[in-house]
């Protein structure tokens, strides 16, 4: 085995056997041993408790760019999550008796939940291969961008992003300037195209595992297809004219050359049944099918996603993972990281559950805004449940299990669900803004790179989300918020 599987292997059984520390710890012992409610925990926990999570955020945002070789590696990526988050683990477990168990509990199902979905999908879309290429014409390249924002909702940005990346570039080989093609490819099939469904991006699962429920997102078809139809606008007018002016510098026809395409062809089509499957699994999950409308036991989705993927890998042959560059790397990598964020989360969401009226956040175009700024250079997700408990709190909803349901159901004078549309399209818009702000992003950048296309740095790419986002979710902001 492995030291990168050990590393991981250690952490995920520290992380599992955390609920079960200290069993027999007293209020003598701590002066916490009855379970309290999560509320007055919030208001308990000191806010130097919420540094791990800050520093693990803080090593997501900065480690690739500042070590990024030595970073490139998921054992040292296990190493420095173990480090910020057994601490804070073995902490709540033995100082904060039952209810700090009964938190971290809560937060290893949901991730094991939250890691299921995504290693499902990861796996079931890598035994999906799409052969040939298209032609890279502007109206073709707008086509295959507004298809990826559709494909998104059902297999997530993630799946979507490596199913079409590589298509999308043979398509524009013949081409000298295709910078732009790659970044709009982020904006829009990496991020804001997955708005619709829980499957889409990962903050909107997580809420869907905290009790939104599964249809709910539907809701946000028009802020998904305002910014989505003018990106798509802005692109092909931005595609055709990158593409006149190299058909004037260059002497051949650049147009002839790029309406060439090999036959186009889809491998692997009995993986779509697959993704079907992951869909059904989640409704039923959501709606209660089965059990009464109640969410079905921990472990009945988790294991049926599991089988659908074990189904999908062993039943896709060798040449089709090999053609799509297949590999466990980037699960591992989300995995990992993912461990330490909810671990490390605890804290922060139970403080600010409890306490997030202090922020002075009230309006939703505020929760949009700062959701969406710090999404932009932390990780969505976490971001997103950050600020959705703050709101919850802020409504005197407490986070245990399903808290966002009762959120959602409280009078519609508290304004519930214009803010959780705020916070959700505040994280998943803007998660687009940085290479950094959303997992498919880096990923499709070193493919892009691995292809000879020239893409912008850290801060060039943040040149472009500036002139192309930032304007667009202004105007998102002022007329849906």
């Amino acid at each position: 085995m492995s030291v990168r599987s050990i590393a991981v292997a250690a952490f995920v059984c520290a992380l599992l056997s955390v609920p079960a520390l200290m069993p027999a710890v007293h209020a003598a012992d701590m002066g916490h041993g009855e379970a309290e409610p999560p509320a007055a925990l919030g208001r308990e926990l000191p806010v130097a408790s919420i540094l791990p999570f800050a520093l693990v955020l803080l090593a997501i945002a900065a480690m690739p760019l500042a070590a990024g070789h030595w970073w490139e590696r998921n054992r040292h990526k296990a190493l420095v999550m173990a480090a910020l988050a057994v601490p804070v683990a073995a902490y709540l477990a033995v100082a904060w008796g039952a209810e700090g168990r009964h938190q971290l509990l809560e937060k290893v199902e949901e991730y094991v939940s939250f890691i299921a979905l995504l290693g499902a999908l990861f796996v079931i879309s890598g035994g999906i291969l799409i052969q040939g290429s298209f032609s890279g014409t502007p109206l073709v390249n707008t086509a295959c961008l507004a298809c990826g924002a559709v494909l998104a909702n059902f297999i997530g940005t993630t799946g979507a992003s490596m199913l079409l990346i590589r298509p999308l570039l043979r398509a524009n080989a013949p081409r000298q300037r295709m910078t732009h093609v790659v970044v709009f490819f982020i904006f829009l099939v990496s991020n804001c195209g997955g708005l619709l469904t829980p499957l889409g991006d990962p903050p909107l699962f997580l809420g869907f595992l905290n009790g939104v429920p599964f249809e709910w997102t539907l809701r946000l078809w028009p802020q998904w297809l305002f910014v989505n139809g003018a990106l798509l606008v802005l692109f092909h007018v931005w595609d055709q004219i990158v593409l006149d002016r190299e058909e004037l510098e260059r002497p051949e026809s650049l147009l002839r050359k790029v309406m060439e395409h090999q036959p186009f062809r889809l491998v692997g089509a009995r993986n779509i049944a697959a993704l079907a499957g992951i869909v059904a699994v989640i409704y039923c999950a959501g709606k209660g099918l089965g059990t009464g409308g109640e969410r079905w036991p921990f472990g009945v989705q988790e294991g049926a996603m599991l089988g659908l993927a074990l189904a999908s890998y062993f039943g896709t042959p060798r040449s089709v993972h090999e053609g799509n560059r297949f590999g466990f790397g980037p699960i591992v990598e989300v995995a990992v990281l993912f461990a330490g964020i909810f671990v490390t989360m605890v804290p922060a969401l139970l403080i600010l559950n409890a306490r997030g009226a202090e922020l002075g956040l009230k309006s939703p175009l505020q929760f949009f805004w700062v959701t969406g700024g710090l999404s932009s250079f932390l990780d969505n997700a976490p971001t997103y449940l950050t600020f959705a408990a703050t709101a919850a709190g802020s409504h005197g909803v407490p986070v245990q299990a399903g808290y966002l349901r009762t959120f959602l159901d409280l009078p519609a004078a508290f304004e519930s669900h214009e803010l959780l549309a705020a916070i959700s399209c505040g994280a998943v818009f803007m998660g687009a803004n940085t290479y950094i702000g959303n997992g498919p992003n880096f990923m499709v950048k070193a493919i892009a790179e691995s292809q000879n296309v020239r893409m912008p740095g850290f801060f060039g790419y943040m040149l472009y989300s500036a002139v192309v986002l930032l304007p667009l979710f202004v105007a998102a902001g002022l007329i849906f918020f």
